[in-house]
């Protein structure tokens, strides 16, 4: 009898030093809060807006290398990362540990950026098409062929799916099937990333004009023509399109009825082709100073000089707040995390600046030029590099306490407790009746 009492003591005591590791991270995604950017600049509507902690310190969580350049910016979904790269190939990473989970080989470079929806990716290559692939598999659900490269980063909402091509159109596909809903012809490619916002879908064209069509059927609604090449992606906040072009100018616009509401020209031979992110009455945007412009695939400016900017705007009145000055042309879209703007420049650099005031914070420097535009989820900042290399930049950030509570040791622990309890009864009740028999 005192051997098993000592054995129940024992157990329970096993019980309490297990009840903790029943709440600690398994040291995978588990171990994450969960957040998204699902897409280009985070939403159908671009806003360029994270939900996440921005990380405090440029420490690398990991590096992963693909085979060519990455122009891709990244999606974040369900604890992995999805982008693009040269060597034709899409990746799924492990957004924690930077492990490969699958790569999927189109025919041609993918400049494009996945969009995740429902278990799905859509992504976009210079093979001339979209494609659909199982989010945890890579297996290829279906594509859709276009009449040149696909540059643009797929947009989905309501499942739907709408994109740009070289071929100059904007195409509206079902999500589901991949068949074509609509398309409209523009007067030149299309680049940028349709935003998609209260049943209208906005997109830009290099014939300089932004377009907008009713999201269900692609009647065309209004357009407006700006003075110059339009690549930036559109941004909806607040029933406002924001949006830059190659005229040196951002331009606010009704996103009702296309009506100008105020327009900011920058130093002259600035080109605004950063998509602009929205927040908290400001709009961010980066801009580059061109000696020239020079079109190869994608046709994107290769040449800046030294006093590229990151502007911050009044997104009332288009006033100037703030500007950051880099050393290089800001090509990419910033990305808003709490008090902090994301941005990466030319000069190799990954940029974290105060969003109030554009003070610096920190910077990372990779091995080459920054095109990929940054996504900032649970605590990382993710991002691709023209060195080949995807970048996760922070300290992830847990959840609760200690971490995510796992289902399996935690019905150990309770298995172990019920079996316990049952014990500790049995040897209470068998006490009982030995202490009855006794003379």
């Amino acid at each position: 009898m005192k051997t098993l009492l000592k054995l129940t003591i024992a157990v329970g005591i096993i019980l309490c030093l297990l009840a903790p590791w029943a709440c600690i991270s398994k040291g995978n995604t588990e171990g994450l809060t969960q957040d998204a950017w699902p897409m280009f600049h985070d939403d159908a509507e671009h806003t360029g807006v994270s939900g996440s902690t921005a990380p405090s310190t440029n420490r690398t969580l990991w590096t992963y290398t693909t085979g060519g350049k990455i122009f891709s910016s990244p999606a974040v979904a369900n604890g992995v990362v999805y982008i693009g790269s040269f060597d034709d190939k899409i990746y799924a990473i492990n957004a924690l540990t930077g492990v490969t989970i699958w790569t999927f080989t189109t025919g041609g470079a993918i400049y494009s950026s996945p969009a995740v929806s429902d278990g799905v990716v859509y992504v976009g290559s210079s093979d001339h098409d979209v494609y659909a692939l199982n989010a945890s598999t890579g297996a290829q659900l279906w594509n859709f062929t276009t009449g040149r490269e696909v540059f643009s980063s797929p947009t989905v909402a309501d499942g739907t799916v709408y994109f740009g091509s070289d071929d100059d159109h904007i195409y509206a596909l079902n999500a589901q099937t991949g068949e074509l809903k609509w398309s409209y012809k523009t007067g030149d490619f299309v680049q940028s990333s349709p935003a998609v916002s209260g049943g209208r879908v906005y997109v830009s064209s290099n014939d300089t004009s932004i377009y907008t069509f009713n999201a269900t059927n692609g009647k065309k609604l209004w357009t407006f023509k700006t003075g110059g090449h339009v690549v930036s992606s559109p941004s909806v906040a607040d029933d406002v399109v924001y949006v830059g072009s190659y005229d040196n100018n951002t331009y606010a616009l009704n996103a009702a009825n296309g009506a100008l509401i105020w327009n900011r020209t920058t130093d002259y031979d600035i080109c605004m082709q950063s998509s602009p992110a929205v927040y908290d009455g400001l709009v961010y945007t980066g801009a580059s100073r061109l000696f020239s412009f020079n079109y190869p695939q994608p046709k994107i400016p290769v040449q800046a000089s030294i006093g590229d900017k990151v502007y911050a705007l009044n997104a009332t009145t288009g006033a100037f707040v703030w500007n950051y000055t880099t050393g290089g042309g800001v090509w990419s879209s910033p990305a808003i995390s709490g008090s902090t703007v994301f941005v990466s420049s030319g000069d190799c650099k990954l940029y974290a600046l105060n969003a109030l005031t554009g003070k610096f914070q920190w910077s990372y420097k990779t091995n080459s030029t920054v095109y990929s535009s940054p996504a900032v989820v649970d605590g990382v900042v993710y991002f691709g590099s023209s060195d080949g290399n995807v970048y996760a930049i922070g300290l992830p950030i847990p959840t609760g306490n200690s971490g995510a509570l796992t289902s399996t040791r935690l019905t150990v622990v309770a298995v172990l407790i019920v079996a316990f309890l049952a014990l500790t009864i049995f040897l209470l009740i068998l006490k009982r009746k030995r202490k009855h028999k006794m003379p």
